[in-house]
Protein backbone atom coordinates (compact mmCIF):
# COMPACT_ATOMS: atom_id res chain seq x y z
CA UNK A 1 0.00 0.00 0.00
CA UNK A 2 1.47 2.81 -0.86
CA UNK A 3 2.70 5.56 2.11
CA UNK A 4 3.54 2.80 4.06
CA UNK A 5 7.06 2.90 3.75
CA UNK A 6 7.39 6.61 4.59
CA UNK A 7 5.65 6.09 7.40
CA UNK A 8 7.85 3.83 8.51
CA UNK A 9 10.32 6.43 7.95
CA UNK A 10 8.48 9.38 9.84
CA UNK A 11 7.75 6.78 12.84
CA UNK A 12 11.85 6.77 13.20
CA UNK A 13 12.09 10.31 12.87
CA UNK A 14 9.87 10.60 15.89
CA UNK A 15 11.73 7.95 17.98
CA UNK A 16 14.87 9.36 17.54
CA UNK A 17 14.08 12.75 18.77
CA UNK A 18 14.05 10.92 21.96
CA UNK A 19 17.36 9.29 22.33
CA UNK A 20 20.34 10.57 23.17
CA UNK A 21 22.65 9.12 19.89
CA UNK A 22 21.90 9.12 16.51
CA UNK A 23 20.61 6.01 15.38
CA UNK A 24 21.72 4.26 12.26
CA UNK A 25 20.74 5.81 8.97
CA UNK A 26 17.40 4.12 7.20
CA UNK A 27 19.48 3.69 3.85
CA UNK A 28 17.36 0.76 2.42
CA UNK A 29 14.38 2.28 3.64
CA UNK A 30 15.37 5.82 2.39
CA UNK A 31 16.03 3.80 -1.10
CA UNK A 32 12.61 2.11 -0.96
CA UNK A 33 10.81 5.16 -0.71
CA UNK A 34 12.49 6.90 -3.58
CA UNK A 35 12.08 4.10 -5.91
CA UNK A 36 8.17 4.30 -4.69
CA UNK A 37 7.81 7.85 -5.92
CA UNK A 38 9.65 6.98 -9.25
CA UNK A 39 7.15 4.09 -9.61
CA UNK A 40 4.43 6.25 -9.15
CA UNK A 41 5.72 9.01 -11.22
CA UNK A 42 6.44 6.65 -14.10
CA UNK A 43 2.58 5.29 -13.59
CA UNK A 44 1.04 8.75 -13.41
CA UNK A 45 2.79 9.17 -17.03
CA UNK A 46 1.71 5.62 -18.41
CA UNK A 47 -1.97 6.24 -17.65
CA UNK A 48 -1.95 10.63 -19.47
CA UNK A 49 0.44 8.72 -22.37
CA UNK A 50 -2.67 7.57 -24.82
CA UNK A 51 -4.59 11.33 -24.08
CA UNK A 52 -1.47 13.10 -25.65
CA UNK A 53 -1.76 15.88 -23.44
CA UNK A 54 -5.61 16.39 -23.34
CA UNK A 55 -7.17 14.53 -20.62
CA UNK A 56 -10.13 16.16 -19.72
CA UNK A 57 -10.45 14.98 -15.51
CA UNK A 58 -14.49 15.64 -15.79
CA UNK A 59 -15.01 13.26 -18.62
CA UNK A 60 -12.84 10.57 -17.25
CA UNK A 61 -13.30 10.72 -13.63
CA UNK A 62 -12.21 7.05 -12.71
CA UNK A 63 -8.64 7.91 -14.39
CA UNK A 64 -8.61 11.68 -12.68
CA UNK A 65 -9.21 9.57 -9.15
CA UNK A 66 -6.30 7.26 -9.94
CA UNK A 67 -4.16 10.23 -10.62
CA UNK A 68 -4.96 11.98 -7.61
CA UNK A 69 -4.16 9.26 -5.26
CA UNK A 70 -0.58 8.35 -7.02
CA UNK A 71 0.05 13.02 -7.13
CA UNK A 72 -0.73 12.58 -3.53
CA UNK A 73 0.97 9.31 -2.46
CA UNK A 74 4.37 10.83 -4.20
CA UNK A 75 3.77 14.49 -2.39
CA UNK A 76 3.25 12.41 0.96
CA UNK A 77 6.37 10.47 -0.12
CA UNK A 78 8.19 13.46 -0.16
CA UNK A 79 7.16 15.40 2.87
CA UNK A 80 8.07 11.78 4.66
CA UNK A 81 11.78 12.15 3.10
CA UNK A 82 11.93 15.86 4.38
CA UNK A 83 10.83 15.35 7.57
CA UNK A 84 12.98 12.28 8.76
CA UNK A 85 16.35 14.18 7.28
CA UNK A 86 15.57 17.35 9.00
CA UNK A 87 14.73 15.43 11.92
CA UNK A 88 18.24 13.97 11.91
CA UNK A 89 19.89 17.22 10.55
CA UNK A 90 18.18 18.88 13.85
CA UNK A 91 19.85 16.68 16.13
CA UNK A 92 23.21 16.85 14.45
CA UNK A 93 23.16 20.57 15.28
CA UNK A 94 21.98 20.37 18.38
CA UNK A 95 24.82 17.58 19.31
CA UNK A 96 27.47 20.51 17.96
CA UNK A 97 26.09 22.66 20.27
CA UNK A 98 26.58 20.67 23.16
CA UNK A 99 30.42 19.89 21.93
CA UNK A 100 29.51 15.58 21.52
CA UNK A 101 31.62 14.40 18.48
CA UNK A 102 28.95 11.93 16.95
CA UNK A 103 31.67 10.73 13.96
CA UNK A 104 33.01 9.16 17.25
CA UNK A 105 30.37 7.52 18.20
CA UNK A 106 28.87 4.25 16.86
CA UNK A 107 25.43 2.77 16.55
CA UNK A 108 25.36 -1.03 17.93
CA UNK A 109 22.29 -2.80 16.26
CA UNK A 110 21.71 -1.28 12.81
CA UNK A 111 17.54 -2.09 13.49
CA UNK A 112 14.97 -2.55 10.67
CA UNK A 113 16.48 -1.22 7.32
CA UNK A 114 19.35 0.21 8.76
CA UNK A 115 22.83 0.42 7.00
CA UNK A 116 25.24 0.07 9.72
CA UNK A 117 27.57 -2.93 9.53
CA UNK A 118 26.41 -6.33 11.82
CA UNK A 119 29.72 -5.93 13.80
CA UNK A 120 28.80 -2.11 15.03
CA UNK A 121 31.88 -0.53 14.12
CA UNK A 122 30.16 1.53 11.04
CA UNK A 123 29.24 5.18 11.71
CA UNK A 124 25.45 5.47 12.24
CA UNK A 125 25.47 8.66 9.64
CA UNK A 126 25.15 8.71 6.02
CA UNK A 127 28.23 10.17 4.15
CA UNK A 128 26.11 13.17 3.56
CA UNK A 129 25.38 13.64 7.20
CA UNK A 130 29.04 13.15 8.42
CA UNK A 131 30.15 16.25 6.01
CA UNK A 132 27.42 18.72 7.21
CA UNK A 133 28.14 17.39 10.58
CA UNK A 134 31.69 18.58 9.74
CA UNK A 135 30.49 21.91 7.92
CA UNK A 136 28.12 22.95 10.48
CA UNK A 137 30.92 22.11 13.22
CA UNK A 138 33.23 24.19 11.15
CA UNK A 139 31.02 27.12 11.03
CA UNK A 140 29.82 27.22 14.88
CA UNK A 141 33.72 27.37 16.06
CA UNK A 142 34.15 29.50 13.29
CA UNK A 143 31.22 31.54 15.14
CA UNK A 144 32.06 30.67 18.36
CA UNK A 145 35.66 32.19 17.75
CA UNK A 146 34.25 35.50 17.35
CA UNK A 147 33.65 35.67 21.15
CA UNK A 148 36.45 33.88 23.08
CA UNK A 149 35.58 35.59 26.32
CA UNK A 150 31.97 33.61 26.12
CA UNK A 151 31.57 30.18 25.99
CA UNK A 152 27.93 30.35 23.46
CA UNK A 153 27.83 26.22 23.97
CA UNK A 154 27.91 25.99 27.19
CA UNK A 155 24.42 25.08 29.76
CA UNK A 156 21.71 27.95 29.73
CA UNK A 157 20.92 27.05 33.49
CA UNK A 158 23.13 28.79 36.38
CA UNK A 159 24.94 26.28 38.14
CA UNK A 160 24.39 25.12 41.55
CA UNK A 161 27.60 24.66 42.52
CA UNK A 162 30.50 26.22 41.24
CA UNK A 163 32.86 23.13 42.54
CA UNK A 164 32.13 19.67 41.60
CA UNK A 165 33.77 16.17 41.83
CA UNK A 166 34.26 14.32 38.81
CA UNK A 167 35.86 11.38 37.72
CA UNK A 168 37.57 10.54 34.95
CA UNK A 169 35.64 7.91 32.20
CA UNK A 170 38.83 8.46 29.34
CA UNK A 171 41.79 9.70 29.07
CA UNK A 172 41.90 13.30 28.40
CA UNK A 173 45.46 14.71 28.50
CA UNK A 174 46.50 17.62 30.58
CA UNK A 175 43.83 20.73 30.91
CA UNK A 176 44.67 24.52 31.77
CA UNK A 177 42.83 25.97 34.51
CA UNK A 178 42.06 29.05 36.86
CA UNK A 179 43.83 26.93 39.74
CA UNK A 180 46.37 25.43 37.36
CA UNK A 181 47.12 21.77 35.60
CA UNK A 182 45.62 19.29 35.92
CA UNK A 183 46.45 15.82 33.79
CA UNK A 184 43.05 13.95 33.62
CA UNK A 185 43.79 10.08 33.46
CA UNK A 186 40.74 7.32 33.52
CA UNK A 187 39.75 6.22 37.18
CA UNK A 188 41.34 9.26 38.77
CA UNK A 189 38.73 12.25 40.62
CA UNK A 190 39.30 15.21 40.78
CA UNK A 191 37.23 18.49 42.59
CA UNK A 192 37.46 20.74 40.42
CA UNK A 193 35.15 24.21 38.89
CA UNK A 194 32.72 23.37 36.74
CA UNK A 195 33.06 25.89 33.82
CA UNK A 196 36.35 23.76 33.38
CA UNK A 197 35.34 21.11 32.86
CA UNK A 198 31.77 21.24 31.61
CA UNK A 199 32.66 20.47 28.15
CA UNK A 200 34.71 17.41 29.12
CA UNK A 201 31.51 16.08 31.20
CA UNK A 202 29.04 16.51 27.81
CA UNK A 203 31.65 14.63 25.80
CA UNK A 204 31.95 11.86 27.87
CA UNK A 205 35.67 12.08 29.26
CA UNK A 206 34.25 12.94 32.74
CA UNK A 207 31.30 11.80 35.00
CA UNK A 208 29.79 14.54 37.58
CA UNK A 209 30.18 12.60 41.00
CA UNK A 210 26.84 13.74 43.14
Amino acid sequence: MHGELGNKLVQNAKRLQNLPNLPAYQTELVRAVAREIVDLDRDVNRILEPFQGSFNPSTEPATACTLLVDHLSMRRNKRCLLAYHRVRAEKLEQMCWQGKDILDQTYHGAGNGGSAASSGNESSLSPEEEEYFRQYSDMLSAYKGQWTDIDLTGSLEPPQDLFVDVRVLKDAGEIQTEYGAINLTKNSQFYVRLADVERLIAQGFLQRLS
